[in-house]
């Protein structure tokens, strides 16, 4: 068993440093280097040529939209974009790459020399961006025959080449010191910010749930005063929370080994869902080891200044800016705020804003209930199946009067068990608040007669023992009588 330090222990007494390699699939509509259909979740191999399938005599052509969509990606990181490139080979040989090769790019990437600003815990990062280039994805392999998906245990290996030649950024920081203990915050902060960032362009989903982002969580640690330790690199790290997780737990695996005076090898490392922690892969290479050389097939790529300029007059309105904005329109302060882009809630709100209810109700539900449910479940808030239409609809019940909160959450336990819309799930459930007030009335009556002592308290100007017949009404509706309702006719009816 891996034997590991205490997160704190280990902060204290070591320096960590980041870096962080991201892979962002464009959402063209075809391949990097052929016109192959680009569409998630077809047939396997149904979306292949033989361009992407490498076969003899097929030459490439490069897709001047994603050339496009990776230099305005490097504007919006702070990049200066190269006014010469070119593509390259790197050599490696892997079951789900056709070619034996990838064409990337390696000394003359399209974009160099960024950075990105992230605030946590009240204090600013900035995150150095060493290059932005654009490359292939390989395709997939799929380990058949085995409970867990993987190859340990399977009874056979397919291989799907759909995703083989779709255009794919990688974004790589410098190493990034000076977080201390919030390494894992920075890090998670940092992805999020790429992921908004990117998403603001319009270029991709960036969904990490379906590999359009994926993040290579590089991490080593030091003692203060020295030079920096030795690397890993955890691969395909595939949501916000999981980033944060790898970097915790490499910084207690790392310091756990360097106290008993183990030294830490530079290799790769696959981070584990279930368990959150991370295991060895292979040795990591160097940049020798792939043998770049220039792509042969493809031209140099010469981006005119006039056409980068255009470029840059296109983009939109930062992601931290626009939460500058929606901050004073909701009329949020700094740390309601910060809670919300903690629980990557932003565009969730936003679009339950749009859909017709209030920023308050909004926050109150994605930062209450919901965020406690997706905690519970080790989910992304995003991935709960709630819309922020749903969120909308069911907030426009409670302001009418239909649902109160207690009720609220009882709907959505319906709506996240597939059972419909807000309104559905009310009638189907029987849940909706109780407005006939001769069935209120009733049941006032009833609970009078069941506590004469706490009515003669009421009777004699005693109103805060209401609160008990109150609680008696509510347990004979099961929580469907609207309270001031119900206080009101005991009021009327004892006073």
């Amino acid at each position: 068993m891996t034997k590991l330090n205490d997160y704190d222990k280990a902060v204290e007494t070591y320096e960590p440093v980041l870096g962080l390699e991201t892979h962002i699939e464009l959402d063209t509509n075809t391949k990097m280097f052929c016109g192959c259909s680009t569409t998630f979740g077809a047939e396997p191999n149904t979306q292949v040529c033989p361009v992407c399938l490498a076969l003899p005599g097929a030459l490439p052509v490069a897709n001047k939209a994603a050339i496009e969509a990776t230099i305005k990606i490097g504007l919006a990181l702070n990049c200066r974009i190269a006014e010469w490139t070119r593509f390259a080979r790197k050599n490696y040989f892997y079951p789900d790459m056709p070619k034996n090769f990838q064409t990337s790019q390696y000394e003359e990437p399209l974009c160099e020399e960024g950075y990105v600003d992230v605030t946590v815990d009240g204090k600013e990062y900035r995150v150095e961006i060493e290059r932005v280039h654009l490359e292939e994805d390989t395709g997939k392999t799929l380990h058949m025959g085995g409970a867990t998906g993987r190859i340990h245990g399977a009874t056979e290996s397919l291989v799907d080449y759909n995703r083989a030649g779709i255009p794919l950024v990688e974004i790589v920081t410098k190493p990034v010191p000076g977080t201390g203990a919030l390494a894992p915050e920075v890090a998670r902060a940092y992805t999020a910010e790429l992921r908004d960032i990117v998403r603001a362009l319009g270029v991709s989903d960036v969904r990490m749930e379906q590999g359009s982002l994926r993040c290579d969580v590089n991490l080593s640690l030091n003692l203060p005063g020295d030079e920096w330790g030795t690397r890993t690199e955890t691969k395909n790290v595939n949501s916000l929370r999981s980033v944060e997780r790898a970097v915790r737990y490499e910084v207690r695996r790392q310091s756990a080994l360097l106290d008993a005076g183990e030294r830490i090898f530079q290799e790769t490392r696959h981070f584990q869902e279930a368990t959150g922690e991370t295991r060895a892969g292979r040795s990591k290479e160097e940049a020798t080891d792939y043998r770049y050389f220039p792509e042969p097939d493809l031209a140099v790529m010469e981006p005119s200044r006039e056409w980068v300029e255009q470029l840059r007059s296109e983009l939109p309105e930062p992601p931290r800016k626009r939460r500058e904005r929606l901050q004073a329109d909701w009329s949020l302060g700094d740390k309601e705020m910060q809670s919300v882009v903690n629980a990557d809630a932003l565009q969730l709100i936003e679009s339950t804003v749009a859909a017709g209810t209030s920023p308050s109700g909004a926050v109150k539900w994605w930062l209450g209930e919901l965020s406690r449910r997706a905690n519970e479940s080790g989910e992304e808030l995003a991935a709960l199946a709630i819309t922020p239409t749903q969120v909308a609809q069911l907030q426009g019940m409670v302001d009418d009067g239909r649902l109160n909160d207690k009720l609220a959450r009882q709907v959505i336990d319906g709506v996240l068990a597939g059972e419909g819309d807000p309104a559905d799930v009310a009638a189907k459930r029987g849940l909706e608040v109780v407005s006939d007030t001769g069935a209120l009335e009733k049941a006032v009556d009833e609970a009078i007669a069941a506590n004469p002592a706490v009515a003669d308290k009421i009777r004699g100007g005693t109103h805060a023992a209401a609160g008990v017949l109150i609680g008696a009404v509510m347990k004979a509706t099961k929580g469907q009588a609207d309270a001031g309702t119900v206080r009101q006719i005991i009021l009327d009816k004892l006073s």
